[in-house]
């Protein structure tokens, strides 16, 4: 690997790690101020809206620049961000409740991860070359769930009385702080980080790619994205990496929700210990992303998708287990699969897009369609807990929703390949 991908390897894991301590300290807020249970996954909601309204532009903004300085931009916007959360409890809007605002703040972090998501991936395709993507990407997702794992656990150790109290202890002589919670004084810790992630930011190498002057008329990159958007579903391996990677991103954001639940509801755990399932599953991804990488090349990507069938029936599991050794086997295993499916295809997806398109406008067409199915799929996780449907009921249902749509996307597939049984050639052909 060149020596400037473990620098962009170091800015996104610190990134990442900062994004996932702030999840659970968002969550945290939200309970202190008191939001309704229903209000908990629209975090993520909310998080996730900026990378379909700003899909059309973040694209041309990404090849604007080298995309190292984008990177740094971005980060600057998460760290206001983050703050913004931080002041929530301060913020009095009449007939507006304060945990409102936490959720306003979440979105801003939203807004600069989304700018920041086709730098991220889209400077590997620069950088590297299609031999490489999978190796790449195995890399880059394998550290990226460390640091969900890490971050999920130390936004949970952040929040503990323990730590929290200690925390909070720290005092300055002659200067008030402000810091009179737990959310609170995690939140400092985390606008660190991402400050580590920008330092980093700063000795990414300029790849030396430039692209085309960027359109600045919106409408006209509304239609410059549409054509993109159509580009790629028109792509007979386009359109089935896209489908799995869509499928998987919806799914893997509900699935937090509902593994919190789960535990608050089925295994008796406060947020705090039920932050650590979900880094026993993320360890579970970095195994399956690592193996992947190692065992999986970008010619055989597509052979992997009957791994996310066997994810939705695992995930149902959930229902039956209660022993914990078991609990963090189960876990593992969903993460495991999961890893191992993702990876190949999301690598396959970049270099389609790379070919057909650019870098930063094939991973704003990806963030796109991924994001809309978070979208979809948090909200209707939110309207069935509002229902008060069992935790079981719900975990079944996803199962089978993710199992059978997996089932559907290899019919899809093996349908292509009768239409063109040499569909395969045209993976790691060059740029054309």
């Amino acid at each position: 690997m060149k020596r400037g991908f473990y620098t962009i390897m170091a800015a996104q894991f610190f990134s990442s790690l900062a994004d996932n301590m702030l999840l659970i300290a968002a969550i945290k807020m939200l309970l202190l101020l008191e939001g309704p249970e229903w209000l908990t996954p629209l975090l993520k909601f909310f998080f996730t809206i900026s990378y379909v309204v700003l899909a059309a532009f973040v694209g041309a903004f990404a090849d604007s620049m080298p995309k190292g300085r984008v990177m740094f931009i971005t980060n600057l916007v998460k760290i206001f961000g983050c703050l913004l959360i931080f002041y929530a409890a301060d913020v009095h809007i009449p007939g507006i409740p304060a945990y409102w605002m936490v959720i306003f703040a979440y979105a801003v972090v939203g807004l600069g991860a989304a700018a920041y998501s086709p730098a991220k991936y889209g400077i590997l395709t620069e950088l590297l070359p299609p031999e490489q993507l999978v190796i790449a990407n195995g890399w880059i997702e394998g550290l990226t769930v460390l640091s969900i794992v890490l971050g999920i656990l130390l936004g949970g150790v952040l929040i503990a009385p323990e730590v929290s109290s200690k925390l909070l202890a720290i005092d300055f002589p002659f200067f008030d702080t402000g810091i009179d919670t737990a959310p609170e004084a995690a939140i400092l810790v985390i606008a660190v980080a991402y400050l580590v992630a920008a330092t980093f930011n700063l000795y990414i190498p300029d790849t030396g790619a430039r692209y085309p002057s960027q359109q600045r008329n919106p409408m006209k990159l509304v239609v410059d994205f549409s054509h993109c958007f159509q580009v790629l579903w028109k792509d007979k391996l386009g359109q089935i990496s896209l489908a799995v990677t869509t499928l998987f991103w919806g799914a893997g954001a509900t699935l937090q929700f509902i593994t919190l639940k789960w535990a608050e509801s089925k295994l008796k755990m406060p947020l705090e210990r039920g932050s650590i399932l979900l880094g026993v599953s993320a360890v579970g991804i970095t195994i399956g992303a690592v193996l992947a990488g190692r065992f999986v090349p970008l010619k055989r990507a597509i052979s992997v998708t009957p791994y996310g069938i066997a994810m939705g029936f695992a995930v149902m599991a959930m229902c039956v287990i209660d022993w914990m050794p078991a609990v963090y086997l189960m876990l593992m295993i969903v993460g495991g699969l999961a890893g191992y499916f993702v990876v190949p295809m999301n690598a396959l997806l970049q270099h389609r897009g790379h070919v057909l398109l650019s870098a930063g406008h094939s991973i704003a067409v990806q963030n796109f369609n991924e994001n809309v199915s978070i979208l979809v799929m948090l909200a209707l996780y939110a309207l069935m807990i509002r229902l008060n449907l069992s935790i079981d009921i719900i975990i079944i249902l996803f199962g089978l929703f993710v199992s059978s749509t997996m089932f559907m996307v290899m019919r899809w597939n093996a349908a292509n390949h009768r239409a063109d049984p040499d569909l395969d050639r045209h993976i790691g052909e060059a740029k054309h």
